[in-house]
């Protein structure tokens, strides 16, 4: 396996990796451990060149800092990305050399599942590291994190309701999910058992079915997810979604989800505010999977330290979004500078 550093300023380290024999190339971001070591789960994803995965992996690593700081995790953020089709490319070896890889950083950085990654995978990986996390087996196991990150977002969207539509209660609401993945669908549970009206894309047609005939949901294309009557927009699937070109077709009130990197540039917070769309800070509503995963880490094995975490970033969104509002910031404004607050004094 070769290994590369890669110049990042304002990283404290970046690494290529390839393998021949494997065909793994990834990418790990060590963005901070001001806190504690760098956690963050894997994203297997068949980027276009390197150039484009070291952008997203840049940008997920320091949404990992910012994201365990608002959960008061004391874990600094990183982030791995695997340049690969995890339907096609992806093999027990390939994860195995991953695992090899991160095990090379020692412990300053964890792994786990994100996108395109099962616990089948991080179990492969965990073959040669102890620094993977999100195992189903093992005293302090925490197993597929996405359960707790669907709860976390859900309990989140009811205060961000409270401040954009005047109630925490989503009964006859309407909510357009963006991605039907794992906690895409999690998240449609919660919001079917509250009472709440879907309308829900995805590109994986077994998806579409299972959402459609277990809660209901009316199906839309991809593309025209943005422009539905819906009172809330859950983007669940890959970052920057709320951008420039998609704001102006959006109808909803609210933007709650589950996906990372929500905006597309810094400019989209104000472009929501503009039109009267209140944006709840995509890092603090889906922490809770890295608070499953750091259960693990931790060696805590108290499934009530978990939940309390998880209620505290309904919490915590709370008070951002007072604060924003008693203010007239922008809510991811003052969510930054939340978490800036928290690093300086570390």
């Amino acid at each position: 396996m070769k290994l590369k550093e890669l110049d990042a300023p304002g990283y404290e380290r970046v690494v290529l990796a390839s393998d021949d024999a494997t065909g793994l190339r990834s990418i790990i971001a060590i963005h901070s451990t001001k806190l504690g070591p760098a956690a963050g789960g894997c994203r297997m994803f068949n980027y276009e060149n390197i150039d484009a995965a070291e952008t997203d992996a840049l940008r997920l690593a320091k949404g990992m800092t910012y994201k365990n700081a608002a959960a008061s995790l004391p874990l600094g953020g990183g982030k791995s990305v695997i340049i690969a089709d995890p339907r096609k490319d992806k093999t027990p070896e390939l994860m195995q050399a991953f695992g090899k890889f991160v095990n090379e950083l020692a412990g300053t950085y964890y792994t786990a599942e994100d996108v395109g990654i099962s616990v089948e995978d991080i179990a492969e990986a965990a073959k040669f590291t102890s620094y993977a996390a999100g195992l189903s087996d093992g005293p302090f196991g925490s197993g597929d994190p996405s359960p707790v990150t669907a709860r976390g977002v859900f309990l989140c969207m009811q205060v961000a309701a409270k401040y954009g539509l005047g109630t925490n209660d989503l009964k006859g609401k309407t909510v357009a999910v963006q991605g039907l993945g794992h906690v895409g669908m999690h998240l449609c549970a919660h919001l079917h058992e509250a009472g709440a009206k879907l309308v829900a894309t995805d590109i994986n047609a077994t998806a579409i079915e299972e959402a459609s005939s277990r809660f209901g949901a009316r199906i839309v294309d991809p593309d025209a997810i943005y422009g539905v009557e819906a009172d809330i927009f859950a983007p669940c699937a890959m970052g920057a979604s709320i951008s420039p070109g998609s704001i102006p077709q959006l109808k909803a009130k609210v933007v709650a989800g589950a996906a990372n990197n929500q905006l597309a540039d810094e400019n989209c917070g104000q472009l929501l505010a503009d039109r009267g769309i209140l944006y709840a800070p995509d890092y603090v509503v889906n922490g809770g999977g890295i608070i499953n995963v750091a259960a693990e880490i931790l060696k805590i094995s108290e499934q009530a330290w978990v939940e309390e975490k998880v209620i505290r970033l309904a919490d915590t969104t709370d008070q951002i979004l007072s604060q924003a509002t008693t203010t007239h910031a922008l809510p991811h404004i003052v969510a930054d500078q939340w978490v800036d607050n928290i690093l300086a004094k570390a």
